[in-house]
């Protein structure tokens, strides 16, 4: 065994496997990776389509701390929310990103930045039309998302570079939009503080680094990218509280951001409580169709 290589930044994308349904699904691509760190994957699945097709990119949640691409909130039926997108016409991509025990913040962001260019990077083997790349996050996957179309100058170099990392629609569940509002609010025996893990131990650089990790810090009145956004909040979330998609809605609005805010009525995280979650998954579907269709760019 040789020491002291480094690894290359990414893999070229694995041979697919094809379902029934006719569906390419690439699983298990190697989108970055940096000396010191495992190397971070991601799934693309595409539906069968003469043309290059829109793509959705998951972000899972997790408190930062841990989750996985491949499976969804215990709420939610992976099929109505994954096969549902490939059903809708749009390709899937599920991403995995380095926890905040792995490395701090802007780590995460980083990493789904770079699965994004991964994605254009490779879009014509893929199948995928890169001028209509949206993201789908919950909790610190929502955090994420909101990010990656609102979060200017935080652009790493993990992966590949040069292809661009900007989105054309998110979809938000119950993410985090004002950090510091959190710090030592989700503290419990079993875990680490999510807030204190994401931003590292030098607790000097906490107001600095939690400002930048905020959404909300991105949009000043009148100014801020126009990339349509659709929120979904349990007004009985007892982990993020509804009013941080509250604030969020009303930001993106007063900046021109073309926003849907809508509040899920008694539900707590992950929409716990709330009687048709189905529906919920098909609004966001729904949401995404419309704005990565191919007239939506014209």
């Amino acid at each position: 065994m040789e020491f002291g290589l480094r690894p290359p930044p990414f893999l070229p994308p694995v041979d697919p496997t094809i379902d029934a349904a006719g569906v390419r699904r690439y699983d298990g691509n190697t989108y970055a990776q940096t000396t010191g760190y495992r190397p971070v994957l991601l799934d693309v699945h595409v539906p069968p389509s003469a043309e290059p097709v829109g793509a959705v990119v998951w972000i899972h949640g997790g408190a930062w701390l841990d989750g996985d691409r491949r499976y969804p909130p215990p709420t939610v039926d992976p099929d109505a929310l994954f096969g549902g997108i490939v059903r809708a016409g749009l390709a899937l991509v599920r991403v995995d990103y380095r926890h905040s025990l792995e490395s701090p913040f802007p780590a995460q962001l980083h990493d789904v930045e770079a699965a994004i260019r991964y994605v254009r990077e490779f879009a014509g083997e893929f199948g995928i039309d890169p001028a209509r790349i949206g993201v789908w996050g919950e909790s610190a996957g929502g955090h994420l998302a909101s990010l990656l179309a609102l979060a200017d100058g935080l652009e790493g170099t993990v992966g590949v570079t040069g292809p661009s990392s900007d989105v054309s629609a998110v979809v938000n569940w119950y993410g985090v939009a004002d950090v510091a509002a959190l710090l030592s609010r989700l503290h419990s025996p079993e875990q680490p503080d999510p807030c204190e893990a994401l931003l590292g131990p030098r607790r000097d650089q906490w107001p600095m680094l939690a400002a930048a990790a905020s959404p909300i810090n991105y949009l000043d009145r009148g100014r801020g990218p126009v990339i349509p956004m659709l929120i979904q909040h349990g007004t009985a979330d007892s982990v993020v509280p509804f009013d941080h998609s509250e604030r969020l809605a009303k930001a993106l609005a007063a900046a021109g951001v073309p926003v849907t805010f809508v509040p899920v009525p008694e539900a707590d995280h992950c929409f716990a409580g709330h009687p048709d979650v189905p529906e919920i998954v098909q609004r966001g579907i729904a949401f995404l169709r419309e704005h990565l269709s191919p007239c939506a760019h014209d």
